[in-house]
């Protein structure tokens, strides 16, 4: 049976896709069989083939994936602004519906599916429907990046509140871009603390994109229920 884990993060570019593409590789070194999910991207480009997104090729790319683009990212949209605001200039609603037959189509014949949102984790859908509210209705667990700067303390607790009343939390990733930030021992200790949620791994500037992740892989590996 498959199982998926989506990826969410505290703000736009927390490094989702850089921890979606790592897991994906080494759970491909491993022999583990997984593709790589982007329900929703906006900020995509006109290719011969139709609209790609960079995030979504990234995924593609970490486990040289052939099924169709568009299982792996059912709505591209141009301009890189909320999913719900740059389908509603298209002239597009989008149907969760949709969303979770791509995932199913994608899910045959894979151990894991890892599934990247868009934005945070309460990114709108619609007039009605969140990308969290529809992950939660999936039954999925959550992994949440924190991007490691000023502020993330808060940012990361309002979204751990705002999973935790939907879904359950897998653990939590901590990217620290900037290994000087002030007080980053103390942030970091802070949050281990509240959370609770086992950190999976510390990416630091200095770690190899793949190495790093080992620990992030113990849960994966055993292939246990994370939620």
């Amino acid at each position: 049976m498959t199982q998926t884990l989506f990826i969410t993060g505290t703000d736009t570019d927390a490094g989702k896709t850089y921890v979606a593409c790592a897991l994906l590789r080494r759970l491909r070194e491993r022999g583990i069989a997984a593709r790589g999910f982007k329900p929703v991207a906006s900020g995509c480009v006109e290719t011969v083939h139709g609209w790609r997104n960079a995030d979504a090729l990234a995924l593609i790319e970490a486990t040289c994936s052939d099924a169709d683009y568009g299982d792996h990212n059912p709505y591209a949209f141009e301009p890189a602004i909320a999913p719900h605001l740059a389908a509603s200039e298209a002239g597009v609603v989008i149907d969760p519906q949709r969303l979770r037959s791509a995932h199913d189509r994608l899910a045959v014949g894979q151990d894991w599916v890892i599934a990247e949102g868009a934005g945070g984790w309460l990114t709108p859908l619609g007039d009605d429907l969140s990308l969290g509210d529809w992950v939660a209705q999936q039954g999925w667990p959550v992994l949440l990046v924190v991007e490691m700067r000023l502020g993330c303390l808060n940012h990361a607790l309002l979204t751990v509140e705002a999973i935790e009343r939907r879904t359950g939390l897998a653990g939590w990733v901590a990217n620290v871009r900037n290994p000087d930030m002030e007080r980053l021992d103390a942030n970091l200790s802070s949050l281990q603390a509240r959370l609770g949620a086992p950190l999976w791994v510390q990416r630091q500037a200095s770690m190899a994109p793949v190495g790093a992740l080992d620990r992030l892989f113990l849960p994966l590996e055993g292939k246990a229920a994370l939620n």
